[in-house]
């Protein structure tokens, strides 16, 4: 596929469809049905292309492939190419969003043009970040996805949807304004926008420690890791069902592929010395997370704090400083962004029915429901990490890595899986099982031929994914192994995670390049 600009192509056709929804002619109904056509035309085009991109992707190959690169002005570029890790990124996105349109088509009935012109445009926001090679390209995608996104929740959201946008919008902001402040500096001493030349660029050590924590600061929203988390049930419970697929399955990897992309390769000793920071944060997380989880009334909110504790074995994973760990923490990301967005396609199936979240409010509804009870049960299975499902794989490793590096830590997080078993069988039980308490709810049909195909296909991906994660693993095995080529000379010695490190007199390659600015 050499000189084919794939990856162009598919940031254009969703554009394209959402043009196509914005100013198509009609009368409104019939523009709001053209809407809904054209959006999952537009996606499930994608969606082949990035099976192409799968297929002619090749492990072992070149580090970037698909590479596009066409100066614009200044130092700025149209600079596109992925690796492995963003491959596969690409096709959770791609495969999502034509399940997201699915599952919009009945309940979204207000500004259908808008709503799927918006859901087309965080498409292209998303694959924008994990294409672009170029510094201010990836921050132009990774801040315009927030404008997307904040009017989903702003407009088709709950009753406080007001808040929950602002809230989601002022959080996620205010942390990369420190980003771009560093970006700018990167810029000015390394001489390149190049985010694969800034990746082998040796910044001083003092420089670094600045550096990571201004891109932490975004990150650590994004993810969210405690205590910025807060946004996070907020956004969840008002968004729309989609809305909340999509934030949960690809926004939310944003920041796990931001410290694969940045934090770890551009600052390797800064991300050691800060690595007690995040062992810390995420250990906390583990065990709170959990236990605020327990006793939620609000499915969506139960299941949103179930998503930070997940994101705390990405960070425990990515900061583990070793193949085990990094790879685990991959995988605990594209695992986590099929069942997560899987739960809220469950919890949206009932509310299109009931009007409600809360949980009191259900009870037995296996009786009526059975096929529905199945998928449930199912990605509930998945979600606490039933061997055989996907979630599995990357948690085991995950927990190996984290372990060979600080065993308090694994410990720590053990009690975080155990606790996720409790909160997510507990959610069940009082869902699907006991006395039917309510007539409207034993009343509610079974699911219909769309939402059939919302959920069965994700229920393949999560079996195929617990199965073989080997098809998951070796796209990325080559580029996890230059990472750790990287990170090598300055990784930390195992049980030195949660040991907060002394200031050290900058020593090698770093103090050269210090010495050198000065």
């Amino acid at each position: 596929m050499s000189g084919f600009p794939i990856l162009s192509i598919m940031l254009a056709v969703p554009f394209l469809g959402a043009l196509w929804c914005l100013f198509a002619p009609g009368s409104a109904e019939s523009r709001d049905q053209n809407a809904r056509v054209t959006a999952l035309a537009a996606t499930l085009i994608d969606f082949a292309l990035g099976i192409v991109l799968w297929v002619n992707y090749v492990p072992g190959g070149p580090r970037w492939q698909f590479v596009e690169n066409s100066p614009l002005f200044g130092k700025f570029s149209w600079a596109l190419g992925i690796d492995g890790i963003a491959m596969l990124l690409i096709v959770l996105s791609v495969f999502l969003m034509p399940i997201c349109i699915l599952a919009s088509w009945k309940s979204i009935t207000k500004r259908v043009p808008l709503y799927m012109a918006t859901f087309l445009v965080t498409e292209i926001m998303m694959l924008g970040v994990f294409m672009a090679q170029d510094l201010y390209l990836f921050y132009v995608f990774f801040e315009g996805g927030l404008i997307p996104m904040y009017m989903t929740i702003g407009i088709w959201g709950g009753a406080r949807r007001i808040y929950a946008s602002y809230k989601f919008f002022l959080y996620t902001l205010l942390g990369s304004v420190l980003m771009l402040i560093a970006m700018l500096y990167m810029t000015q001493h390394a001489g390149t926008t190049s985010i694969p030349k800034l990746m082998e660029y040796n910044f001083a050590s003092q420089a670094q420690t600045w550096l990571w924590l201004c891109f932490f600061a975004s990150f650590a929203v994004k993810m969210p890791m405690w205590p910025v988390h807060t946004w996070l049930p907020d956004a969840h419970v008002e968004a729309p069902t989609a809305g909340s697929v999509i934030l949960a399955g690809v926004l939310l990897k944003l920041a796990g592929y931001g410290f694969i992309r940045f934090s770890l390769p551009m600052f390797p000793e800064a991300s050691a010395h800060w690595m007690w920071l995040v062992f810390a944060l995420s250990m906390i997380a583990t065990v709170y997370t959990a236990l605020v989880a327990l006793v939620q009334k609000d499915m969506k909110k139960l299941i949103a704090y179930s998503s930070v504790a997940h994101m705390a074995l990405v960070t425990f994973g990515l900061f583990a400083f070793n193949q085990q760990g990094i790879e685990g923490g991959f995988m605990v990301m594209l695992g986590h962004g099929l069942v997560s967005g899987a739960l809220f396609l469950c919890v949206g199936v009932v509310y299109d029915r009931l009007h409600t979240r809360e949980i009191s409010r259900y009870g037995g509804i296996a009786d009526n429901m059975p096929a529905y009870a199945t998928f449930f049960l199912f990605f509930t299975m998945a979600s606490v990490g039933l061997p055989g499902l996907s979630n599995f794989p990357g948690e085991f490793l995950s927990m190996m890595g984290t372990y060979e590096q600080s065993s308090w830590a694994a410990f720590i997080a053990v009690t975080g899986i155990i606790t996720g078993a409790a909160y997510m069988l507990y959610l069940y039980r009082r869902i699907c099982f006991g006395p039917r308490k309510n007539a409207d709810a034993a009343a509610m049909p079974d699911l219909e031929p769309r939402e059939w195909l919302t959920l069965a296909p994700i229920a393949l991906a999560v079996l195929w994914m617990g199965v073989y994660p080997e098809s998951f693993l070796k796209p990325i095995r080559g580029d996890v192994v230059l990472l750790l080529e990287r990170l090598h000379p300055t990784a930390p010695a195992s049980d030195a995670a949660l040991t907060v490190p002394h200031v050290k007199a900058q020593t090698g390659p770093a103090a050269a390049a210090a010495a050198g600015e000065h």
